[in-house]
Order: structure tokens, then C-alpha cells, then sequence
């Protein structure tokens, strides 16, 4: 349980450190804008769209990963403890590893749509 807390704490930083590092990486330049109507938005908003589609898919990726090695190690543990079910919780095991890579490649789809529709 405090493994637990200590890494939500951890995530909980990371994020804050996200949030507050967002000014630092923007324009500040003397010289006024001179560029067209078109060119300026598109310009101030590319990069953003990329930072915000890569954490995105990074974070998703991360907590995929993390939950698919939880699910393998507990279902690695019930087979040790009851070796005859190991057919079903091979397929059970499976199946919600599955799920945890369909809701990755879904976070890429959203990033994809983030950059280039958006």
C-alpha cells in the first residue's frame, strides 16, 4: 500500500511539473508579429498539439505497461497457487491484456487525431 502512495505521489509531481513547465516553452520575443493570419495560429498551436498527443500516448503507454506486468505477475501467482486452472487463467489473462492494448492504441488514434485534424 505504500508503494501505492509513494508512486501516486510521484505521478501526481510529474504532472504538476507538466502543468507549470508549460510558460517556459513559450515565445517570449521583442518583435511583433508580422507573420500572416494563416501562419501565426498554425505555428503557436503544431507544437502544443505534439507535446499534448505525446503525453498522451507516453501516459498511456506507461500506465499500460505497468498494469499489463501487475496482471501477469498476479496471474503467474494464482497459477503457482492452483496449477489446475491454468488453462483459464491463462485465457482470462489474455484477454484483459487485450483490452489494456486496445485502450493504448486507442490514446495513439486520439494523439493522431489531436495533431492532425484538430
Amino acid at each position: 500500500m505504500k508503494k501505492i502512495k509513494t508512486f501516486s505521489a510521484l505521478l501526481m509531481l510529474v504532472m504538476a511539473l507538466f502543468v507549470f513547465a508549460v510558460p517556459a516553452f513559450a515565445s517570449s520575443t521583442d518583435e511583433p508579429a508580422v507573420a500572416t493570419e494563416a501562419a501565426a495560429p498554425a505555428d503557436s498551436s503544431t507544437g502544443m498539439k505534439a507535446v499534448g498527443a505525446g503525453i498522451c500516448v507516453g501516459l498511456a503507454a506507461a500506465l499500460g505497461a505497468l498494469g499489463m506486468g501487475i496482471a501477469t505477475g498476479r496471474s503467474n501467482e494464482s497459477i503457482a497457487r492452483q496449477p489446475e486452472l491454468k488453462g483459464d487463467i491463462r485465457t482470462n489473462l489474455i484477454l484483459g491484456i487485450v483490452f489494456m492494448e486496445t485502450a493504448i492504441i486507442y490514446a495513439l488514434v486520439v494523439a493522431i487525431i489531436i495533431i492532425f485534424v484538430l
